[in-house]
């Protein structure tokens, strides 16, 4: 579904769940480059704080976008900015839930602030804020 700037409202929302899989993490790794081994070697995760592998952080908060792009506003979306505070990691087999919601439209410049939040069960992951512009 595509949503034009006149058919959005401020406090209107979407979640999307995605289940991160060790192939995600993987795959993840190779298209971003980003070879750390908190992500790929449980040997030496197990050795950081966390007690075992993570997934990216960049990996979940591509949700973000995913249901920018896709689902609210929809497609035709372009992403201006984001602002993301990661809170706690996602680990394999974790099913992130990822909830945008408008909070500010601004009609003549055809833009859309919305609050993004990833979730963990009830654990927050990453919060922030997108802009987008909805031509």
């Amino acid at each position: 579904m595509s949503y034009s700037i006149d058919d959005l409202q401020v406090g209107q929302s979407y979640t999307m769940g995605k289940t991160v899989t060790d192939a995600d993490i993987v795959m993840f790794a190779g298209v971003s480059t980003d070879t750390n081994a908190v992500h790929l070697n449980e040997e030496f995760a197990k050795t950081l704080p966390f007690g075992g592998r993570i997934a990216h952080g960049m990996l979940s908060a591509s949700f973000i976008s995913a249901v920018l792009g896709a689902h609210l506003p929809g497609p035709g979306t372009i992403y201006l900015g984001q602002t993301l505070k990661f809170t706690a990691p996602v680990r394999i087999n974790d099913t992130v839930n990822t909830t945008v919601t408008v909070k500010e439209i601004i009609k003549e410049k055809k833009r859309v602030i919305l609050e993004t939040v990833c979730k963990v069960g009830d654990t927050v992951v990453i919060t922030g804020e997108a802009t987008v512009m909805k031509p």
